[in-house]
């Protein structure tokens, strides 16, 4: 079988947890933070994690992921 080529997009965008969960950095937290609230700069920080639905579709573009 021929190799399956991975969306370099999506290699950059996502990474897989040990446990297989897809993790994610949130939007909106690169510039102008003046204009945010501080709630919002404080939850973008941290990372998130993809649903089911939308985790599947990113599975098929990082076939040696996980």
């Amino acid at each position: 079988m021929p190799k399956v080529k991975t969306k370099r997009s999506a290699a950059k965008r996502f990474s897989f947890t040990a446990t297989g969960k897809i993790k994610h950095a949130h939007a909106y937290h690169r510039h102008n933070f003046t204009g945010k609230p501080k709630d919002a700069k404080r939850r973008h920080r941290k990372a998130g994690y993809l649903d089911r639905g939308d985790a599947a579709l990113v599975r098929r573009m990082l076939p040696y992921g996980s």
